[in-house]
């Protein structure tokens, strides 16, 4: 037994709770169990809690900006989880990142540009495109076999064809599961190096990289990657405080940070919540020793939904993931359309589940299940799912 109990149960309802009280303004039954958006039901490291007190007791909530103790907590949790050394003049601090993600696209392009994306992905990549004007150029990944790889000649042909200026790479990958390897992420980068387009690296999942496999920093693949990457990094799935709201962006590349920033300044952003700013350094410093039995628990989840599904559901098949706690799996050998399988699995399972299409086209056989919650919460819904799937007959 450890020092951190992730059984709990914790009651999330009456919170102002994104995924707990808000299904009948989306749309979604009241009774719906939810195990949608990316955020735990974990309560966050006591260690950290008692820095958010103290703070709170401070009692003067004014203009708050990080210091070198801040700086320093960042440098060692990469230097000691992923072996990269940042340097201090490469930050910059953002709201989230799909704000800085957001930040890119109109520092980097202008309206009717290409910028590439590799489907299903994080719904927020093509959102930003869309609602920038730019022009959403997407290559999917390559589905084979229960996994999923990188379309490389294709990505190289949609550069040259679209004239491409900006890649938004997902690493580890969101919905799929997938931590692309040191060699995979070379040959991309060599790819838009050579035709001269920037990549930004959303890497908010890298805490979350499984047995047998290791998150490489794009950025530390070596100089002339570095020079052409955007690094979007956030304490907020690692540590459960997407609530406050802050995310941390390393932009190497001088002449790139100071167009980034300057788009920063021109919507009208400054300082950072104060709130934010303790929990994210107070994570770093004090929250190794949580994270890392919290990802023992995770792995037995995982492997608990990977059994269960094996044994219960023989016409859908869960992808095992090599990063995030987000679970990928095929639904394309149930006799339902994509339409007809949500209310399946609204009605009858009860589930709110993130539909695959919202991940593109190329996700529509697909769903995602977030399996960061207690055990007996993730059971009680692939329960419901079992009940559901067995009353259909499937």
């Amino acid at each position: 037994m450890g020092r951190y109990n992730f059984d709990t149960i914790v009651d999330r309802t009456n919170t102002q709770s994104l995924k707990y009280d808000f299904a009948v303004q989306r749309g979604k039954p009241d009774d719906v169990k939810p195990f949608w958006v990316a955020d735990m039901d974990f309560e966050i490291p006591q260690e950290l809690k008692e820095r958010l007190v103290e703070r709170v007791n401070h009692g003067i909530f004014g203009y708050s900006e990080s210091d070198e103790f801040y700086f320093e907590a960042l440098k060692h949790w990469f230097e000691d989880r992923f072996q990269w050394s940042i340097q201090q003049e490469w930050l910059v601090k953002t709201p989230g990142i799909v704000f800085a993600l957001a930040m890119a696209v109109r520092a980097f392009t202008k309206e009717g540009d290409g910028v590439l994306i590799n489907q299903p992905v994080y719904y927020p990549f093509s959102l930003v495109i869309d609602d920038n004007d730019r022009k959403l150029i997407n290559v999917p990944l390559i589905y084979r076999d229960n996994s999923y790889s990188i379309d490389f000649e294709g990505i190289e042909k949609a550069i040259v064809e679209h004239n491409v200026k900006l890649f938004l790479l997902c690493n580890p990958h969101n919905p799929v599961g997938r931590v692309w390897t040191e060699e995979e992420l070379k040959r991309l980068g060599d790819i838009c190096i050579s035709h001269n387009v920037l990549i930004v690296s959303d890497e908010i999942h890298a805490d979350f990289v499984w047995d047998g496999h290791e998150h490489t920093v794009f950025a530390n693949l070596g100089e002339s990657y570095a020079q052409q990457t955007i690094i979007c990094t956030a304490p907020s799935k690692t540590f459960n405080i997407a609530g406050l709201q802050v995310s941390n962006i390393f932009i190497p590349n001088a002449t790139l940070r100071r167009r980034f920033v300057k788009e920063i300044n021109k919507a009208g952003f400054s300082q950072l919540n104060t709130m934010g700013l303790v929990a994210c350094q107070g994570a770093y410093e004090v929250g190794g020793p949580w994270l890392d039995e919290l990802k023992v628990y995770l792995q037995d989840n995982i492997q608990f939904t990977l059994d269960y599904f094996a044994q219960h559901f023989p016409k859908m098949t869960m992808l095992r993931p090599e990063g995030t706690y987000l679970m990928w799996f095929d639904c394309s050998q149930l006799p339902l359309t994509p339409e007809e399988r949500e209310t399946w699995i609204l009605e009858d399972a009860k589930l709110w589940l993130d539909s695959g299409s919202m991940f593109g086209k190329d996700g529509e056989q697909f769903e995602r299940i977030n399996v960061a919650c207690p055990r007996s919460v993730l059971v009680d819904g692939l329960e419901s799912l079992r009940r559901a799937y067995e009353a259909k007959g499937f």
